[in-house]
């Protein structure tokens, strides 16, 4: 988990095909990385495939969304998601938005998705719920323009994980590995979840064992093992 440029960027690559090969990510969604020597810039895809993702595909953005050089290349069109979580949340170092499958009843119903599973603590909690229709109504349903960015880092807060109605979800965390953790466990626990409620009511984790428990699986040495193991599992062991 190397902390320079050259190396954090190959990480943001791996980190695509990581998510993608977990089913996280499939022909949509991304993944973003903040600059590590420039708190107001970051570094995400141009418009490709999380699977299909390389070197040359990534593009730097201002924390307005704009591209610093884009290069003849489309951005996505949600790259401003990123940037005002980035904006938001200087404790942020890497940003997730997802249409997971297992994750999406949690949208578009009002059951709380809450962990149900201790590597979920990661979570922090019954996920809030942002729906643009709160301020904006009708919309194309993307998170394109600063305005619905900001409103949807004002829905996260200070958490790592935030769902969008009728769309996906979005996570942060301090680092590459942090934010993999978080989104693949996500994904964990709405299967988990759904499996639970389906036999009856589940058992939930208290606040304080939420609370302790992702302090614990956030820290270096279990994100260093899950990094690895997730690595490998994407083609990349030993490289």
């Amino acid at each position: 988990m190397t902390q320079d440029l050259h190396g954090l960027l190959g990480d943001l690559v791996i980190a695509n095909r990581i998510l993608a090969h977990e089913g996280v990510l499939d022909d949509f969604g991304h993944v973003a990385l903040r600059h590590p020597d420039r708190a107001d810039r970051f570094f995400v895809s141009r418009s490709r495939s999380p699977e299909l993702v390389t070197r040359e595909d990534l593009l730097e953005f201002t924390l307005d969304g704009v591209p610093v050089d884009p290069r003849g290349m489309r951005p996505y069109l949600e790259s401003v998601l990123h940037a005002r979580l980035f904006a938001a949340r200087p404790d942020v170092h890497a940003t997730v938005h997802h249409h997971c499958p297992a994750v999406l009843p949690y949208t578009v119903t009002d059951v709380p998705l809450r962990p149900v599973l201790h590597m979920a603590s990661v979570l922090g909690g019954p996920v809030p719920v942002w729906d643009s229709r709160d301020e904006f109504g009708d919309t194309n349903m993307l998170i394109d323009d600063v305005p619905r960015a900001d409103s949807l880092a004002r829905a996260l807060g200070g958490g790592a994980s935030v769902l969008l109605r009728n769309h996906g979800a979005a996570c942060a965390a301090h680092s590459l590995p942090a934010v993999v953790f978080v989104c693949v466990r996500m994904k964990d626990n709405a299967e988990l979840q759904s499996r639970a409620m389906a036999m009856g009511a589940p058992r939930f984790l208290t606040e304080g064992e939420t609370r302790m428990t992702a302090e614990m699986l956030m820290g270096e040495r279990p994100l260093e093992r899950a990094w690895a193991y997730w690595r490998a599992r994407a083609g990349f062991g030993g490289i």
